[in-house]
């Protein structure tokens, strides 16, 4: 009887720890595709800015680089969901809002950018699907709120959206 008992303690502890090995393996996955897809997103970013007609190249860049990366890698790469890598990079970025710093007021501003930017990047920790939520929220505050709380909380997506939905 007491061998019973220690033997479903020490199952118990196999569970709990192989448990919380898998969760570890999956917040590690989703880290790295939301980071990847940030930096897709910056790559997006750099290259529309040296384009000449930055509307219609945006377009024809997406249109020519979903094809490409669907048939290398399958689904995924849509070009909506490109715009939404290219969204990410622009909202978690402080390129946006040091890019917008008027190149009169900083010297050699593009130097400047492109130092921050390599050696600045942000830490996710939801999934990408929480991110794709985020992104779509324009207030910076009301966004960093959300973000935290999701966190803090374990919020699911459909957790989060009822919380925003309702005006936490």
């Amino acid at each position: 009887m007491g061998e019973n008992l220690q033997n479903n303690s020490l199952f118990s502890q196999v569970v709990n720890l192989l448990q919380q090995s898998k969760q570890q393996v999956v917040r590690a996955i989703n880290q790295t595709m939301v980071y990847t897809y940030y930096e897709i997103g910056r790559m997006i970013v750099e290259e529309e800015q040296n384009g000449k007609n930055r509307a219609e190249y945006g377009k024809q860049l997406l249109k020519g680089l979903s094809k490409e990366l669907n048939q290398e890698f399958g689904k995924g790469f849509s070009v909506d969901n490109l715009q939404n890598m290219r969204k990410l990079f622009s909202v978690y970025s402080i390129y946006e809002t040091v890019s917008s710093i008027s190149k009169n007021e900083i010297p050699h501003i593009e130097s400047v950018i492109s130092q921050i930017t390599q050696t600045v990047s942000p830490i996710f920790k939801l999934t990408w699907s929480h991110y794709i939520f985020l992104i779509r929220i324009d207030d910076s505050n009301e966004r960093s709120f959300y973000e935290i709380e999701t966190a803090k909380n374990n919020w699911s997506v459909r957790e989060l959206k009822r919380q925003y939905d309702t005006a936490l």
